[in-house]
Formats: structure tokens, sequence, C-alpha cells
């Protein structure tokens, strides 16, 4: 059910009734599958029982290891899916794979262990077709590994105002691959996914936007995102080190003004200090004070926090209480933090 605190205003969203325009559009629904044939049976049976029917599903078994555990699962949906197998590439050509395989006019990525809720397709479709929009997204709720109930993907990866390259690049506006539905033809346009290890899709968001394609999103929540260790969401290190390096990329590969190289560099900074901030996380469940205090004081260079200035007084006073206090206060997503194992910097 929506809930109706999440819902967007003016004109980033808002729910209506299906047009005759709207109904004719097919949705190609590419769905990139590796190592989650535990969860793709009910990922598969959240697409079947959408209220939007003109749709096409193509699974992509991207080399995945356990190939008869995921032909299993799907073995009650093969005469309703396209499913292709290749080597595995990635995740970013397991779309492209499935991109060329598509014969709908719009496109919608779903990972394999996300879950939509039954009317995402019909208000996604109306949303980007009513505003004429490219590439429209959607809230998400969390689920999963060290989340609280309730808690959205937007509250965490916030989107406020317009969606622009710019607010792309400061991360004012963030998309959830699996809350996305897209024009084929603007994807076509910029080349689709390219074959990086990681933020294919965030690569390909920029690249849409820069060439100028209309971005828009709603705050309604159409989507349950799963959160799991096993997933690349699933670690805060992890995370910091592929906007790290996707941000470099960025540098590198596009034709960026001097304003939008001034925003990527200031994004790289804020990274690197994110970066320090989870390392002092991890030395101090590691009970290495020394460690944590140092890279604590690294990082607080950038964010001059009070809390960090509070943290770095509790390290050199009381270490011992500041850490019963984190594992207290932050015990839900402990297991994120210990599973990093970041080195000492």
């Amino acid at each position: 059910m929506i809930n109706s605190k999440h819902e967007a205003a003016n004109i980033f969203g808002s729910q209506s009734e299906l047009t005759t325009e709207t109904v004719t559009q097919k949705v190609s629904v590419i769905i990139p599958a590796y190592n989650t044939a535990a969860y793709i049976a009910e990922t598969l049976d959240s697409v079947f029982t959408q209220t939007y029917t003109n749709y096409e599903v193509i699974v992509i078994n991207d080399g995945s290891p356990h190939t008869k555990a995921l032909e299993a699962a799907l073995e009650t949906y093969r005469d309703r899916i396209i499913y292709l197998k290749q080597e595995n590439q990635g995740a970013g050509p397991a779309r492209n794979t499935g991109l060329k395989a598509s014969s709908g006019k719009l496109i919608a990525f779903l990972d394999s262990d996300d879950i939509w809720l039954p009317k995402f397709l019909e208000s996604q479709v109306t949303f980007l077709q009513e505003n004429k929009f490219d590439l429209v997204w959607a809230d998400a709720y969390l689920f999963g590994i060290g989340v609280r109930e309730g808690s959205t993907f937007m509250e965490f990866a916030p989107s406020e105002g317009e969606a622009t390259f710019e607010s792309l690049l400061e991360s004012r506006c963030n998309i959830i691959t699996s809350g996305t539905l897209a024009r084929k033809k603007a994807i076509l346009e910029v080349g689709g996914f390219k074959n990086y290890p990681t933020a294919q899709d965030f690569d390909l968001w920029v690249r849409m936007a820069l060439k100028g394609a209309r971005f828009g999103y709603r705050k309604d929540i159409l989507l349950k995102h799963r959160v799991h260790l096993k997933g690349l969401s699933g670690n805060s290190v992890k995370r910091i080190e592929r906007g790290l390096n996707a941000y470099d990329r960025l540098l590198e590969t596009l034709p960026l003004n001097k304003n939008q190289v001034h925003i990527v560099e200031c994004q790289l900074k804020m990274l690197e200090a994110s970066l320090l901030l989870e390392r002092g996380k991890s030395l101090l469940l590691d009970e290495n004070y020394i460690d944590a205090k140092r890279t604590f004081k690294e990082a607080n260079k950038y964010f001059r926090s009070i809390k960090l200035r509070a943290v770095l007084i509790m390290l050199n006073l009381f270490p011992r209480l500041l850490l019963w206090l984190f594992k207290w206060l932050r015990a839900d997503g402990l297991a994120l933090i210990k599973k990093s194992n970041p080195k000492a910097v």
C-alpha cells in the first residue's frame, strides 16, 4: 500500500488513470540473474501480478554458478519468460543482452531479488507518458539485514528538486535501478550500459542526462528493495568505493564543463571522508582505539562535525564506554560494518 506521507508533490508525480496511449506501450522487463535462485520466484511473482499487462519478461542468466538451482526456480515460469544464458560478464552487459532481445519501446530494469508492488508498472508508465519523461523512478521500502521496518530508499538516498545532470552528480537525486522505467530509444542513444565492474547504472543515468534525456521521480513507494550481505548494496565500504570509482570514471570519460568538474571533485572529497568514517567504525569494533581515533580525526577535517568531536573526546577518556554505546545504538547495522573488514589507514 502506498503511504501518503511519501507522495510526491506538484510536477514530481501524481496518481492518474491509464490513458489509451499508455495501454498501447509495451514494456520489456529486464532481469539479470546471478546467484539469486532463492529469491527470483518472488521477484517474478511480483511482475506477473501487475495490474498493467502489456509487458514481456526477459531473464538473463549471467553465468551463475548456481544455474541448476536457478533453472529449477524458473521452471514453472518458462512459458511466460524469455530466458537467456551467457558467460558471467556483470550486471551491465547482462542488461544489454536483455535490451538486444527486447521488443518493447519502454524498458523496466528489475533486480532478481527485488519486488514490485502490484501497481508499479501501471503507475510508472502513466507517470512517464503524461509528463513526457525519458526515465522515471519511484521510492522503495527497504527490507533484509540491518534494515529498520518501514524505512525507505529515499530516507537514505533522497531525491529533491528538479532531476538534472547536476542534481545526479551532487546526489540530490538518487535513482534506484529496480524502480526505473525508461524509453528504450533514450537508453540506446547513449550506447546502453558500459562494461564496468561497478556502478554501471549510475554511469548510464548521468550519460543519459548529459545527452538531454528528461528525468522525473515520484515519492510514492512502488517496490521493495532487498538489502543483504551477498548483494553489492549490503556493504557500506564497498558502496563508497564504488562511488569513488564511478566519479573518477566521469572525470576521465565525460566532456564536463568547469562547474561540473568542480561538482565531481567535491563529491570525491566527500566520499573519501566517508570512507575514512566507515574505516573508523570498523577499527572501533576491532577495539583498535588508537587507529580509530586517528581515522575519525582525519575524517572530521572534512565533516567538521560536533558529533565526531564528541566521539574523539570519548575515545580519549572512555573508549570502552564508547564501544558499548556504539554497539547498542547501531545494533541493527553492525553486520554491515563488521563484514567490511577494511585495512587501517
